[in-house]
């Protein structure tokens, strides 16, 4: 089979399943590999409906969402089938997003959801329905390399999702297919609308699925009432200056929402102190990180060498940095690097693994160390 099945792929015989979400990406490749000449089969899983509740659609997990699957594998003339993992994905997904601000971190709910129901309860699914892989709408590139296959970003900067796959497997990756990691996100509608599907206009979901409207604190409130305790906002040397809201307003590297007046200079979230309910807070300088301790670490690159980049942060742009196998070291200061978010390693454009942050190392601190 092909690393990435196109339009002129004659793959008959095969059988794929598509991870069908109800957006235009995941129908594209549903038609793609139906094209391919390959028995084509979408799964759409059930993850978290809060559309009926809060009259939103647009979210991949929402009931309008499932339904736009189905028209779509009707249009293909497909099988589609939906399964109900809502229990596990409120387990392992939800709850670790409500544990996460309640501990004072940053949580990534996409990366989660990625390491299990999708990559792990779905892969299972695609195997037991006797697929030969696994396909998904994931804007990046499976490459064949001289140890096996590998993970690349992909060619549309804008549209490349591999900082949400750090934690995919080899095992994984072996079996999965991106069909889109080589295609500008225009093409991909004009093949949804060359093929009449009716999802291609379909705006892309901007938010975490079970988060309504955007309202993080909301939803953790629900889940974890304490986190909405109130508590001091001290600076890095103790010194209380204000009140907050509850540790879940508050992320590393937020300036605004903190309300403290008579500072000569702006201040940001520098550390969030769940053990004391505690905001700390300090001049953007205090944001610089020298270094990011990881856990949890997945590593894919195999003896690759060479100047390495990291990315902490979805929107961050890789930089510069040395890896020692359990921590990175940054060239020059980064800034915004939170616990509880993912650091992802580069060579080029080759994905060689990552891990969670754990804790950082303020420049600053290494500085005096030195």
């Amino acid at each position: 089979m092909t690393a990435d099945f196109q339009l002129c792929a004659d793959l008959r015989g095969r059988r794929i399943v598509v991870a069908m979400s109800g957006g235009v990406d995941s129908s594209v490749v549903a038609a793609l590999a139906h094209a391919s000449g390959a028995e084509t089969i979408g799964i759409t899983l059930q993850l978290y409906d809060h559309g009926e509740a809060v009259g939103r659609a647009g979210s991949c997990c929402a009931g309008r969402d499932i339904r736009d699957a189905r028209a779509v594998a009707d249009r293909l003339g497909i099988a589609h089938y939906v399964f109900d993992y809502e229990s596990a994905f409120r387990t392992t997904v939800i709850d670790r997003f409500a544990d996460d601000y309640l501990a004072g971190r940053t949580p990534i709910p996409c990366v989660r959801c990625n390491q299990g129901v999708k990559f792990t309860d779905l892969l299972r699914l695609a195997r037991e329905l006797g697929a030969d892989c696994l396909a998904t709408g994931h804007y990046v590139r499976r490459m064949e390399g001289v140890a096996g296959a590998e993970l690349h970003r992909a060619l549309d900067p804008a549209r490349d999702q591999s900082y949400f796959l750090f934690a995919t497997t080899q095992d994984q990756l072996d079996y999965l297919r991106f069909p889109l990691g080589g295609m500008p996100k225009a093409d991909v509608r004009a093949i949804a609308a060359e093929m009449g599907l009716g999802v291609a206009a379909k705006p892309d979901s901007q938010d975490i699925c079970f988060v309504p409207d955007g309202d993080y604190a909301a939803v953790v409130r629900k889940l974890r009432p304490e986190a909405g305790a109130p508590g001091e906002i001290v600076d890095r040397g103790g010194r209380v200056l204000g009140e907050h809201r509850g540790l879940l307003h508050f992320t590393v590297g937020q300036r605004r929402g903190l309300e403290i007046g008579g500072s000569p200079e702006p201040l940001y979230v520098i550390r969030l102190d769940a053990s004391s309910n505690r905001v700390v807070v300090g001049p953007r300088r205090a944001l610089a990180v020298a270094a990011a301790r990881l856990s949890d670490i997945n590593w894919l690159g195999g003896g690759a060498t060479g100047p390495l980049t990291a990315k902490v942060r979805s929107m961050a742009k890789p930089v510069p940095a040395r890896f020692d196998g359990e921590s990175i070291r940054f060239e020059a200061p980064e800034y915004g690097v939170a616990p509880g978010q993912a650091a992802v390693l580069y060579a080029g454009d080759h994905v060689l693994g990552g891990g969670w942050i754990e804790d950082t190392v303020a420049a600053d601190e290494a500085l005096a160390a030195a």
